[in-house]
């Protein structure tokens, strides 16, 4: 029997859950439809479709996916993709359509490859590629990639391309009050830092930096299939797309074994093959509606631990009312009020967890002055990427620019070659003979 408590309880956590996917959803189909320059009816449907797909994958991935409380949500490394080549879509030469056309393409095929996977069962071939090494290396580049994209969003930027200093030092005092109540707050307040961090930081914001409220929506849904462009033959942004679609196969392995080790669990074969379905049936969907496709989110754990929300059941009644937002223009216009600066601030702390992510990931492993490459080499390697202007890659061929740009793919393509061109474990042994 559920008590009047644990009612309150669950219902504050599907909130606060809510509130999270909400902050990892609204601003890619925004910014992805400014990228390729499309109709503000046809962003608003990509924004509401995205609200309703997000709902539904992580009801699926909880229920019958791999059965964890994850964030099913947009691609971040897809999401880069789609921004650089809508960026670079002039200097390749061709119109948006084209480029658009190419990617769904790519998107469209690395999607029913997935599902081809899960289908034939075929994970113990992708898990001799994606070894744990690998998932490690990926999730210090993820949480290194995540962090830099929020602490450079807590700041806001000014018309003359310098920081709003009030704005950013709010941020700060958000970020702050966020990780003070998670550290002094005790069990119970600690677990709903992040609501109340945005709850409280976005009232706060709006009475220290009042500004009008956005424009109503009119209500009316504009609906298309293939917003970015038909699929076409462009083999070269195909290419891109499919690599990096299927690159999306080492951040579930990843997601899923961090989890596995929070709940203290093994993780099943079967929960593997089953999400990689849920993943690639979305990913097929995704290049239909012009949507970023999804993934589990790695990011999700350190929310998990930030909030200890260990239940599946508010993160499911959290996805139900994502859904009903999608379907409530009025809901989505509310909640793009908030401040994108207050989100990134919140997000930035319950963030920083995932570094403790990356480091139990390596329990067990112990490295001496040989193999420390196998870690430091790709990660290292991957976050210099990371901080260099893309602008210098300008000789590099503009087809491959997305992927060589990219420093968290170079870092685990990095790594893979490593794994399989070295034995490891023999150098290891060799040392310590030498010695």
């Amino acid at each position: 029997m559920i008590t009047k408590q644990g009612a309150t309880v669950t219902m504050l956590s599907s909130f606060q859950w809510l509130f999270f996917i909400f902050a990892n959803t609204l601003v890619v189909p925004i910014s992805v439809g400014a990228a390729f320059q499309l109709p503000t009816e046809i962003i608003e449907m990509t924004i509401r479709y995205s609200f309703i797909f997000t709902g539904l994958a992580c009801i699926l991935q909880a229920w019958i996916g791999h059965r964890f409380p994850l964030m099913e949500g947009h691609s971040g490394l897809m999401w880069g993709l789609l921004l650089n080549m809508g960026i670079s879509a002039s200097a390749l030469g061709m119109d948006f359509a084209t480029v658009g056309g190419g990617i769904a393409t790519g998107i469209l095929l690395a999607g029913a490859v997935t599902v081809l996977i899960a289908t034939f069962n075929l994970i113990s071939i992708v898990q001799k590629i994606v070894t744990p090494m690998v998932i490690s290396v990926y999730i210090f580049l993820l949480t290194f990639h995540l962090i830099f994209i929020f602490f450079k969003g807590m700041f806001k930027i000014s018309e003359n391309g310098t920081i709003d200093l009030p704005v950013s030092l709010f941020s700060i005092c958000v970020v702050i009050f966020v990780s003070l109540l998670k550290i002094k707050g005790g069990k119970r307040t600690g677990n709903f830092s992040i609501l109340i961090g945005i709850i409280v930081g976005w009232a706060l914001y709006r009475i220290i930096f009042p500004s009008e409220l956005p424009i109503s929506s009119s209500g009316d849904i504009a609906f298309t299939i293939f917003p970015f462009g038909a699929p076409n033959l462009e083999w070269g942004i195909i290419f891109v797309a499919f690599v990096t679609g299927l690159l999306n196969l080492t951040n579930t392995f990843a997601t899923i074994k961090a989890t596995a080790d929070l709940y203290k669990e093994e993780v099943k074969i079967n929960q593997y093959r089953r999400s990689i379905f849920v993943t690639g049936s979305f990913a097929l969907i995704s290049g239909i509606f012009g949507l970023v496709p999804f993934t589990p989110f790695t990011s999700s754990i350190g929310f998990l631990e930030s909030t200890n929300l260990l239940n599946r059941a508010p993160f499911i009644i959290s996805g139900f009312m994502f859904m009903l937002l999608g379907f409530t223009p009025s809901f989505v216009g509310f909640l793009g009020t908030m401040p994108l600066t207050v989100g990134n601030a919140v997000l930035f702390v319950a963030y920083l967890q995932l570094f403790g992510t990356s480091l139990n990931s390596l329990k067990g492993t112990f490295f001496n002055s040989i193999t420390i490459f196998r870690l430091a080499g790709p990660v290292l390697i991957g976050v210099s990427i990371m901080n260099i202007p893309p602008a210098l890659f300008g000789s590099v061929p503009i087809i491959l620019q997305p992927l060589v740009t990219n420093g968290l793919i170079m870092g685990v393509f990095l790594s893979i070659f490593m794994e399989k061109c070295i034995n490891w474990n023999k150098l290891t042994i060799k040392l310590e003979v030498g010695k």
